[in-house]
């Protein structure tokens, strides 16, 4: 909210989350929308997980949906960090992540793969 006054901002939130979020929501998505500076929403498949997808710059920042590992890819989320899904159901899940030509992953957690991130990708989404 302080950033939002501070620079005249609107927050965008996901349909159903606004009310998560201690801040006035000027805008609500649904995933799939097209966003603010050509971004696109799609559903992290966990709560109001948001995946961020950047065409132009190739990159996904895919909030807690994929965090980085220690060998310079990603990988999901540990088993407690999933509700009501299997680590393989929700591999499954994002496998639609692969359609995308994807260059970069910039995580929350971890570092970022900076090249390569499509095979990143499939690595993590492996069976």
């Amino acid at each position: 909210a302080e950033l939002a006054r501070r620079y005249g901002a609107s927050i965008w939130a996901r349909v159903g989350a606004a009310e998560r979020i201690d801040a006035p929501v000027s805008n609500q998505f649904v995933p799939g929308d097209a966003l603010p500076g050509g971004l696109i929403g799609i559903d992290g498949q966990r709560a109001f997980e948001t995946i961020y997808w950047l065409p132009e710059q190739r990159a996904l920042v895919p909030g807690d949906s994929l965090l980085g590992d220690r060998d310079g890819g990603v990988r999901i989320p540990p088993e407690t960090w999933l509700r009501d899904t299997t680590p393989r159901d929700f591999k499954r899940s994002l496998r639609g992540l692969l359609d995308l030509p994807v260059e970069l992953v910039l995580v929350s957690h971890g570092d970022p793969v900076l090249e390569n991130g499509h095979a990143a990708l499939e690595r993590a989404l492996a069976d």
